[in-house]
């Protein structure tokens, strides 16, 4: 099973160290990401919590092979996504840097998308 699990396309590690990465921290300095959602969210911490949990499912589900967690990816994907255009809106009032970081993550989200919607799944 190890062996399959380090076969997987390059998109798929891309994804998986990222979300593995991402969603710990979301779990270990929730107010990390505050910065990055509209002071109008309902529940931030909550929202920040959940996204960090269906990171770590979907890294998990992509290094199982599992048919769902492309979509989960897929659909966690879309949903931090709104919160993205947000941050790099909000950033043009601010640092240069910051702002061009934030713009240049925005098409990043289209590759990931890709590669979640190609990843490999066991064949039962």
């Amino acid at each position: 099973m190890a062996s399959k699990a380090l076969k997987l396309p390059v998109g798929s590690w891309v994804i998986i160290v990222a979300f593995l990465a991402s969603g710990t921290l979301h779990l270990i300095n929730p107010a990390g990401f505050m910065f990055l959602l509209p002071n109008w969210t309902p529940e931030p911490y909550l929202l920040i919590y959940l996204s960090g949990i269906a990171e770590l499912a979907c890294a998990i589900g992509l290094l199982l092979r599992k048919d769902w967690s492309r979509y989960l990816t897929i659909a966690t994907l879309l949903a931090v996504w709104p919160a993205n255009w947000w941050f790099a809106i909000d950033a043009l009032n601010g640092d240069l840097l910051l702002a061009v970081v934030a713009w240049l993550r925005l098409p990043l989200q289209i590759p990931l998308i890709l590669w979640a919607w190609r990843h490999p799944v066991k064949t039962a």
